[in-house]
């Protein structure tokens, strides 16, 4: 019989094992990678943030999983959000639903907490797709030369953050996330990394000794053996205003010397117009005359899991004013508990769930681009002209889209 239960003492051994053969990219081959692995799984569990499950038949672990305790950002709401990460199946286990059935425990688990959505990076979309999960913002690498950045930002109130920096650090992320949507809240083992890595560097830009933006980055060697060049590829890229943009920027522009490319990992799709020359050094080009700016990739991927819950979260947000009233058809056949015909009425932008009644507007559509739509990933119109939604009559699609449409996609600065 199979059962799923919390991951410690040597279950949590064997997991590292189980990661290890299944993830051999992240090299853990000696005994001493491993037990580093698994102090650093004990300490995240210990934080209170952060727990591994299991899936166990006959007292053996078969796969195992990480959960993360969130707080996001959903439009202009702060509601709790579980996160997935390190799924991993003994070698000998896989093609059995190990996966499948760990993924529906995390769903029903978080659903029993009281969270209305999930996220997760998956290791294959079609995968999680299949299972309700839909697409987030996509990823955007751009890789320009230093000198192609502007250079008239404050310069000097850039500086490297130390251990004091870190109270300033979280309080900057904190009100950078209230002007976006998707941002995960800061946890605390997450924070501490900024400053514990030995490879991180972090500088940040200050005024009237406020931290006002910040950089996280490392440096790539561009050539082995050639120790005076490289590339800064940026992990975290923070800043509240233009003018601690421009100062960061100027930062970058003056690593020209010593610096090939810089490479941005940024969810902008925008960020082409800032530099002069915004080509990514590739020399490809897309017939007719288009040159290659940036690789793009994707990754984050949300998925409701208890619509009323979801509405009441976002009861006093502001729908873009509209007022109208339909039903949404929603299927989940992995949560069934979640599936149905939910009766919307939305009065001056605000959204109340109703009884479904059988002269109303019925719009249509599954889990997967339900999560995409309503965390902003994508709007309605996209949604219908893709046949990835429908509605029963068509003369409504635009009030639909306006009442979905968020200037702000999904931003994601968390990795799990």
């Amino acid at each position: 019989m199979r059962e799923i239960e919390r991951l410690t003492g040597k279950l949590l051994d064997a997991f590292v094992t189980i990661t290890a053969n299944a993830y051999p990219g992240i090299k853990l081959a000696t005994d001493a990678e491993k037990e580093r692995l698994r102090e650093r799984m004990a300490q995240m569990q210990d934080s209170g943030e952060v727990h591994f499950y299991g899936l166990m038949e006959d007292g053996a672990l078969l796969g195992g999983m990480r959960f993360h305790d969130y707080t996001m950002k959903l439009r202009s709401t702060m509601t709790p959000v579980g996160g997935l990460g390190g799924v991993a199946v003994d070698l000998t286990h896989k093609k059995e639903k190990v996966a499948y059935e760990m993924v529906l425990f995390f769903l029903r688990h978080y659903r029993e907490q009281g969270a209305c959505l999930t996220a997760l990076y998956p290791f294959r979309p079609d995968f999680y797709r299949r299972m309700g999960f839909g697409y987030g913002s996509k990823i955007s690498q751009y890789r320009v030369p230093p000198a192609s950045l502007p250079r008239d930002g404050e310069k000097t109130a850039v500086s490297f953050l130390t251990e004091a920096d870190k109270a300033g650090v979280k309080a900057c992320y904190g009100r950078f996330l209230q002007q976006t949507n998707g941002l995960m809240e800061k946890q605390a083992y997450a924070l501490d990394s900024l400053f514990t890595s030995p490879t991180l560097k972090l500088v940040g830009y200050k005024q009237q000794g406020e931290l006002q933006g910040y950089i996280a980055f490392t440096f790539k060697m561009c050539e082995e053996g050639n120790f005076l060049w490289q590339d800064i590829v940026i992990h975290e890229f923070v800043y509240e205003n233009r003018m601690a943009l421009a100062a960061l920027l100027a930062f970058l522009h003056a690593q020209a010397d010593q610096v090939d490319r810089i490479a941005f990992n940024v969810q902008d799709d925008n960020l082409h117009f800032i530099f002069t020359d915004p080509r990514n050094g590739s020399k490809r080009m897309i017939p007719v005359v288009w040159h290659e700016s940036n690789t793009q990739g994707v990754g984050i991927m949300y998925r409701v899991i208890d619509v009323p819950r979801l509405f009441a979260v976002l009861a006093d947000h502001d729908f873009n004013g509209q007022s109208c009233r339909f039903t949404l058809s929603l299927r989940d056949s992995l949560l069934p508990e979640n599936e149905g015909r939910y009766g919307v009425a939305c009065v001056n932008g605000r959204i109340a769930l109703t009884a479904s009644q059988p002269d109303d507007v019925v719009v249509s559509m599954d889990v997967a681009e339900f999560s995409s739509l309503i965390t902003g990933a994508i709007g309605f119109n996209e949604l219908y002209r893709f046949n990835l939604a429908d509605i029963s009559d068509a003369a409504y699609t635009d009030a639909i889209h306006q009442l979905f449409w968020t200037a702000q996609k999904p931003l994601c600065l968390t990795s799990f």
